[in-house]
């Protein structure tokens, strides 16, 4: 757990680390996907516990709703406190940039019943929406304010509700930054 929050740490910090004074005073996004990571992990019940309730006041505090048991790649990086919802079933990959009022949900019916799997090195912009079976692909970008509830291929940019794919090489590139 030590080493997936390292990297955590340094898609923030970058090679620099993080300095003594954020570490007193640390976001508390970033507070956040520390208890994240520690409630995802830990094995003794009563620290389980103790990491359980830390981790609802927090997403109380913080407007986060990442459940405990959510699979999500090393390198997450939240940009900012806010309303961020993601469904416990999503599967989510490394270097992920996730702005505020980002919802990834499930869809209950349909031929796109089930939760998303989201690639590598994505950026979800302010209040995009993605949900059902979906496979968004590495290195994709979804612009802010976009609905997304089809598959993305790599290298792609999302925009607009309707959705539209922009192919694009380095579609994130200068957005994810210290991947790890």
């Amino acid at each position: 757990m030590n080493n997936v929050f390292k990297k955590d740490l340094y898609r923030y910090y970058g090679e620099a680390g993080e300095p003594f004074l954020k570490r007193i005073f640390r976001p508390l996004e970033l507070t956040y996907i520390s208890v994240f990571r520690k409630a995802n992990v830990c094995k003794f019940l009563p620290l389980k516990i103790f990491y359980m309730v830390r981790f609802w006041y927090l997403s109380n505090k913080t407007k986060i709703q990442i459940p405990a048991r959510t699979t999500i790649g090393e390198g997450l990086y939240i940009g900012h406190l806010g309303r961020v919802i993601i469904h416990p079933d999503a599967k989510l990959g490394r270097n992920l940039n996730i702005a505020t009022g980002v919802t990834i949900g499930a869809t209950n019916r349909g031929e796109k019943k089930g939760t998303p799997v989201i690639g590598d090195c994505c950026w979800i912009g302010t209040n995009a929406v993605v949900v059902g079976n979906v496979k968004i692909g590495n290195d994709v970008l979804i612009a802010p304010l976009t609905y997304v509830n089809f598959d993305v291929p790599d290298h792609s940019i999302v925009l607009g509700n309707p959705g539209k794919i922009i192919p694009k090489k380095y579609a994130t590139e200068g957005y994810v930054c210290n991947r790890v």
